[in-house]
């Protein structure tokens, strides 16, 4: 059968979106949600898969991605608070944890993490990710390793499994190790960063997870509300095609991510 190639223009938040139904329809995350525990940490990516994921069981409500995150990358400039968050009334009320199906909630990683076993399964967004290794990595700010320092007890020590949901926007040029080496070392400021070992979950994956059609970067960026914006060429037979284009259109005119 012959291969059909189209092409799609994705923003920032319809790759989050893009992404978050994918997980949704992630094997390993269905088993965990039916007997086991899936640990999502606060991000802005990942707000918008509990989003999706609440939603799917039915207990979306008392949930806002307005509030789950930790920190913020920010335009410079842009006036915080004096909790170093952009609005007080913006609470963090913890990460989505949910055990056997149901929502706990106020619960943290740090809450449940030694408890967390082989078949659970933790999602964690990134700030860099390069896409020919499929490697990605995170910024670290807290001197303790922050939820990823705590995630990664289990994922090394008991076999839990961690999945890193990330746009393409964050990609990279460089081996995320050799930056690692340059960025982490003794007397350079910033961030460190922290490659990690997981599954990277792209919107190229989120497309072949949903479709079963392929993806591939071919442009990106944009002014006027498209900065960010990556093109994807997708190719597959007729029936993933029109699959791929509804689901596309789906996400096309998710807004920008806004904490009003």
């Amino acid at each position: 059968m012959r291969q059909i190639l189209k092409q799609f223009l994705i923003t920032p938040a319809a790759g989050k979106r893009l992404i978050a139904k994918a997980m949704v329809k992630h094997l390993s995350i269905t088993k965990a949600l039916k007997s086991g525990t899936v640990a999502i940490i606060a991000g802005t990516t990942n707000g918008y898969v509990a989003e999706e994921i609440l939603s799917d069981i039915g207990q979306i409500e008392g949930f806002s991605r307005k509030s789950f995150f930790r920190g913020l990358v920010l335009p410079p400039g842009k006036p915080l608070t004096s909790t170093g968050r952009v609005k007080d009334e913006n609470k963090f009320l913890g990460d989505v944890i949910i055990k056997d199906g149901v929502w706990q909630k106020g619960a943290t990683i740090f809450d449940v993490v030694d408890n967390l076993t082989e078949g659970d399964v933790i999602l964690k967004g990134a700030n860099a990710m390069e896409v020919s290794r499929r490697q990605a990595a995170i910024y670290i700010g807290d001197p303790h390793g922050g939820t990823i320092g705590a995630a990664l007890q289990s994922v090394i020590g008991r076999r839990v499994q961690l999945i890193l949901p990330v746009g393409l926007e964050k990609r990279v040029l460089s081996d995320l190790n050799e930056l690692a080496l340059k960025l982490n070392v003794p007397g350079s400021q910033g961030p460190r960063l922290l490659p990690v070992p997981g599954e990277v979950v792209t919107e190229i994956e989120a497309i072949s997870m949903i479709t079963g059609a392929q993806a591939e970067l071919v442009a990106g960026g944009g002014v006027g509300g498209a900065e960010g914006s990556i093109w994807l060429g997708v190719s597959g037979q007729d029936e993933e095609l029109k699959a791929a284009e509804k689901l596309l259109i789906s996400v096309s005119l998710e807004p920008q991510f806004s904490l009003d």
